[in-house]
């Protein structure tokens, strides 16, 4: 069994020698697993049997990630969160430019990015640039407790991933799972896996350009309900797709299957 997370299958794979690589794997392995299936389709793309491949996706420890419904602040003090590495794919710069401009409307808002990575210098100085240094907290790496906080004391997610110049795209982001479960209304992109977790206007908000994400952003400032619906809905999303001792479960179906 051979399992595929994501840039496994994306990146560096122009040449010739890769891909005789990979299609050797393919040969040799009786059970190939992807993350998503967005995952999968590349998978197939290359070479790979769609009979051999089967999915295996995040788990999330629901016990640790309880649903909780947000209020919107009264005072306009709206905590704004992304979560990840501080790399390209990510869409970091999407998310500083927007709030920046959500920003103009709710001047109280803050943004946390928790995470750290090669790009945290050039988004410090993009913050400084648009004059938010102050507004946008760059807290590094969190232990999962601290995370697990940051979520709870915030009111928007967002993750607004895009492909990179080598190829790289998202399977399905652990943070935006994690922050879908505890009930945080979120918005990304249209991008890789993430549609397979989020089902637009139900369970989230997926947008396609760094406008939509700014206009999403004040959508839910403005409409409460619609908030603590796409929140509720994102959590039972989660529970049902991503309960993490269920995918142990099929994790061990799958080795199983194999022993015959």
């Amino acid at each position: 069994m051979v399992s595929f997370h994501g840039a496994d299958v994306q990146v560096d794979l122009q040449s010739a020698t890769a891909r005789k690589m990979l299609l050797q794997v393919f040969g040799f392995a009786r059970l190939i697993l992807a993350r998503s299936q967005s995952l999968a389709d590349a998978l197939t793309e290359i070479g790979c049997p769609a009979k051999k491949i089967g999915i295996q996706r995040t788990g999330i420890p629901l016990n640790e990630y309880a649903y909780q419904e947000r209020d919107n602040p009264i005072d306009g003090s709206w905590q704004i969160l992304q979560a990840c590495r501080l790399i390209e794919k990510k869409g970091l710069a999407s998310t500083i430019h927007a709030f920046a401009e959500f920003r103009r409307t709710w001047p109280s808002a803050r943004l946390s990015i928790a995470g750290d990575g090669p790009l945290r210098r050039s988004l410090e100085q993009l913050a400084d640039s648009l004059g938010e240094s102050a507004n946008i907290r760059f807290s590094g790496f969190l232990k999962p407790d601290a995370l697990r906080e940051l979520y709870y004391q915030s009111h928007i997610f967002l993750h607004p991933s895009e492909t990179t110049r080598e190829g790289n795209r998202e399977g399905i982001p652990n943070s935006l799972l994690e922050a879908m479960a505890t009930g945080l209304p979120c918005i990304a992109t249209r991008h890789g896996g993430i549609p397979e977790a989020i089902e637009n206007e139900v369970s989230g908000l997926l947008v396609s350009s760094s406008a939509d994400l700014r206009s999403q952003m004040q959508r839910l400032a403005n409409e409460p309900e619609l908030a603590k619906r796409l929140g509720k809905n994102g959590a039972a999303v989660v529970e049902k797709n991503f309960d993490l001792n269920r995918q142990i479960r099929q994790l061990e179906d799958h080795y199983l299957s194999l022993l015959g």
